[in-house]
């Protein structure tokens, strides 16, 4: 192996994951593999899954040969407690602990801030779904690495009702819209982690794949009128899915070029790659 190695871990349980494909879209740690892939194809990834049962390492790895682990998003919610979350957040810990470049998407920055000591809550404002809008960098997140690139105020690809109530000892808030915490930096232990509470690795296709998951709670939530105004939002994203550059379609839905072009978009996930993995890979030869 000539390149880094980097360690995905898997929130989701393996029922959340089997309705996501059947959905149209992602088994989550497959997805989040294929997204680092298509920044840096030289990475070698390994995924791991303890909300499915205990972690076990490829043979004769361990924690401390990795340049870079990744978390992904989840169903999960953080507070609920139980084995299937304990030894996620315990995962966390000994990635903090061992030193290595750590990064997370939504649920996997729950579950960093929950290791390092922060509360993570109910969103008394509700479920952010779709886009997150008007997501704007503070002072720290417009000077911040995970930020090189990327539009001072943008949308991102979103699902969470959950919200950081307290960023732990050690925890920098990067940007935040009206929906609360959206970026920050923890440092802990001997590690730093960077996260979103948004999802750069999501496809237009992979978040129509989730309303499609949660349907009629949707509508429930009273973000559609109903499911007909769902089945069309889920058409157009779709559509956009195949056709990214069409007009009508982003402004139909408000996206500006913090998520329409691709860079952008997967901003925070690049130059994670290649300022945090990439240096650990380095010190590591």
């Amino acid at each position: 192996m000539t390149g880094p190695r980097v360690l995905v871990v898997d929130g989701n349980r393996a029922e959340t994951r089997a309705r996501q494909v059947a959905a149209g879209g992602h088994d989550s740690g497959d997805g989040y593999v294929e997204t680092l892939l298509g920044l840096m194809p030289d990475l070698h990834c390994d995924i791991v899954r303890p909300a499915d049962g205990e972690v076990s390492f490829p043979r004769g790895v361990a924690l401390e040969n990795y340049d870079g682990v990744a978390m992904t998003g989840s169903a999960l919610n953080v507070y609920d407690g139980g084995p299937h979350i304990e030894r996620q957040v315990e995962m966390a810990k000994a990635v903090f602990g061992a030193g290595v470049p750590f990064f997370g998407s939504c649920w996997g920055l729950q579950v960093a801030v929950t290791a390092a000591g922060g509360v993570v809550r109910p969103n008394p404002r509700g479920r952010e779904f779709g886009f997150g809008r008007r997501i704007a960098m503070n002072a720290a997140g417009r000077e911040h690495p995970m930020f090189a690139g990327k539009a001072e105020v943008f949308e991102a690809v979103t699902v969470h009702r959950d919200e950081i109530a307290t960023l732990p000892p050690g925890g920098i808030l990067l940007a935040a819209n009206e929906m609360g915490l959206q970026a920050a930096e923890i440092r802990h232990g001997r590690g730093v982690f960077w996260g979103v509470q948004y999802h750069p690795e999501y496809s237009y296709a992979e978040i129509a794949a989730t309303a499609v998951r949660y349907g009629q709670a949707l509508v429930d939530e009273g973000l559609f009128v109903d499911a007909a105004g769902m089945d069309r939002w889920v058409a157009e994203l779709r559509a956009l899915d195949a056709s990214p550059d069409s007009p009508a379609l982003n402004w139909r839905l408000g996206l500006g070029p913090g998520i329409r072009e691709r860079t952008q978009k997967l901003a925070e996930l690049d130059n994670w790659i290649r300022r945090e993995v990439l240096g650990h890979f380095g010190r590591r030869q």
